[in-house]
């Protein structure tokens, strides 16, 4: 039997749990899960609640890992990465960033050329299960590795490799920022529901059910979201009446520039991170 590799998370906040959460719950053994954490009631309840190793040293976390998962805010990790760099690149593993907005170029220079990274990208719904994230590699990062970093995130939710890191804005600008869109959406149809007539609890539990079955069909016909559209768009109906609506007030240019600025921000913070 093949034995599972060892994997290391620097940093046991929300996104490092649930993917520790997700890996248990598929299969992975506890006992080849590390993870550092400066907070000590959080190590507690990590090692309670996952049953995973838990300790303050980041250096003895990543002692004997094949891959290093670096979940810190962006702003510490250059201190993190360069403190761990010699670790790594000694024992071979791969670093797996989950730091948004934090290039590979910038993670190559803290800590140290060659050594085999994987940047991703997850976003919040990870926390229960229902993630997405795109990943990027370096060239040091072999095949075997990817596979393993794509197997971490597998466990939270879909995943999608990228052509190129320039790319990974337009990630964060859809799927990172993009669950707030829909949360302003569902804000706004609950307080549409309100108004005309309904009690807060109905309104916000028809938007939700109704957002979480579009989303389903979406993911389960092979229509395409406008080919949907169409479909439940009867002529002369209340449907149509309501998508005039949208489409004079230019939803679609919205959701587009809102995109465009979320990516141009990102741009701008990966530059400010990379200055540290």
């Amino acid at each position: 039997m093949t034995r599972e590799a060892q994997i290391a998370f620097i940093g046991g906040g929300n996104m490092a749990r649930s993917l520790i959460g997700g890996l248990i719950t598929d299969g992975y053994p506890a006992d080849r899960i590390v993870v550092s954490e400066p907070d000590a009631d959080r190590r507690d309840r990590l090692s309670a609640e996952l049953g995973v190793q838990a300790t303050e040293d980041n250096t003895a976390a990543a002692q004997g890992a094949e891959a290093v998962i670096l979940a810190v805010k962006p702003q510490v990790l250059r201190g993190v990465a360069e403190a761990l760099g010699p670790t790594i690149r000694q024992q071979g593993a791969v670093a797996v960033s989950i730091a948004a907005g934090v290039r590979l170029g910038d993670l190559e220079r803290w800590l140290g050329d060659s050594t085999p990274l994987v940047r991703t990208m997850p976003n919040t719904p990870s926390l229960v299960g229902s993630g997405a994230t795109a990943l990027i590699a370096n060239a040091a990062a072999s095949t075997a590795q990817c596979n393993l970093a794509e197997r971490l995130l597998r466990a939270v939710g879909q995943t999608r490799w990228l052509d190129t890191e320039g790319q990974m804005d337009a990630v964060t600008a859809l799927s990172g920022s993009g669950p707030a869109y829909f949360f302003l959406i569902m804000e706004a149809l609950e307080d549409a529901g309100a108004e005309l007539g309904l009690d807060r609890e109905t309104a916000r539990l028809l938007t939700l059910e109704t957002a979480l079955g579009a989303a389903r069909m979406a993911l389960e016909a092979e229509d395409t979201p406008a080919q949907l559209r169409r479909r439940v768009t009867s002529p002369q109906g209340t449907t149509e009446q309501a998508l005039e609506v949208l489409e004079d007030a230019d939803l679609r240019g919205a959701l587009q520039r809102a995109a465009r600025a979320a990516a141009e921000r990102a741009d701008e913070l990966g530059n400010l991170l990379g200055e540290q």
